[in-house]
């Protein structure tokens, strides 16, 4: 028994003026009703270990999969890889007996407070993760609120798949992670029929098209010239690319976006450090 990724918003729950807005004591408690249901089937239908591990390998061998199955981003000098929303929610999906969402518990002044949660049904483990998300959006250098109601949904959305993410991966053992991302990059690997530089082409147009990172700053980030990047390259950037699609990261935080200043604009009486010293001396 296993549900998929819910989002549940107040603002159509409480649709009538009698009814008092959600707190997080009442969602809890109606998700654990209906979870301790669903628990008396999973104990009556327990997983086979060994079939939900052979789906998951299955699964990891498909192309589509792999490719959106990592995310990289760098972060105080480090390099931040690991596996992404999809690959999470195809480990819960296949490993089964899991109930995960995420469910808005309160909308006011502004700010969501949500709940994304992972919960085991067998071995009654649960992951939960209580937050708050602000109404606001970063542009052009400063903060804007929203008030677009559609706006705000794919903000608290995305905002509560990443922990959602967690809250799974806080679930499913280790190895068996480890063992669907290793599948993931033999799939990237070995299964590609189209030729490396058709991809490399259609890649680089793809971060022109989606995220205006141009060609320039992806050989940057790599450290080579394009005609250079090599499988690994490519599977790379492919995990960059996931990460600025799931809202990971931001672009201003895997490429240099500042412009070197053009030389024209330099003054064309600025003194050279010699000629300081020289008017120093007189």
């Amino acid at each position: 028994m296993m549900a998929d990724f819910t989002y549940e918003s107040p603002a159509t729950i409480n649709s009538s003026s009698n009814l008092k807005p959600v707190n997080t004591e009442a969602a809890i408690s109606r998700q654990a009703q209906e979870v301790q249901a669903a628990m008396v089937v999973a104990k009556r239908f327990p997983r086979d270990e060994n079939e939900a591990y052979s789906r998951i390998i299955q699964s990891c061998k498909r192309k589509s999969l792999a490719e959106q199955a990592e995310y990289e981003f760098p972060r105080g000098g480090q390099k931040v890889v690991g596996p992404s929303i999809r690959l999470a929610e195809t480990l819960a999906r296949n490993w089964g007996n899991l109930d995960y969402g995420v469910i808005e518990l309160e909308q006011r002044n502004g700010e969501s407070t949500m709940m994304a949660y992972a919960w085991d049904l067998e071995t009654n483990t649960r992951q939960t993760k209580v937050f708050a998300v602000r109404h606001e959006r970063k542009a052009k250098g400063k903060m804007n609120s929203l008030d677009d109601p559609r706006d705000i949904y794919e903000l608290v959305a995305n905002n509560g798949s990443r922990r959602v993410r967690a809250c799974i991966l806080g679930i499913i053992p280790g190895d068996i992670v480890e063992a669907a991302i290793d599948q993931c990059r033999a799939t990237l690997k070995t299964g590609n029929a189209e030729p490396l530089n058709d991809r490399i082409r259609k890649m680089i147009v793809t971060f022109e098209e989606k995220f205006q990172v141009s060609k320039e700053m992806l050989e940057k980030y790599i450290g080579c010239a394009d005609t250079a990047f090599s499988e690994n390259d490519v599977i790379r950037l492919g995990k960059v690319f996931n990460s600025l699609k799931d809202g990971m990261a931001k672009r201003e935080d895997v490429f240099n976006l500042t412009k070197p200043k053009p030389a024209s604009e330099e003054s064309p009486f600025k003194m050279t450090d010699d000629e300081v010293l020289k008017d120093a001396i007189k």
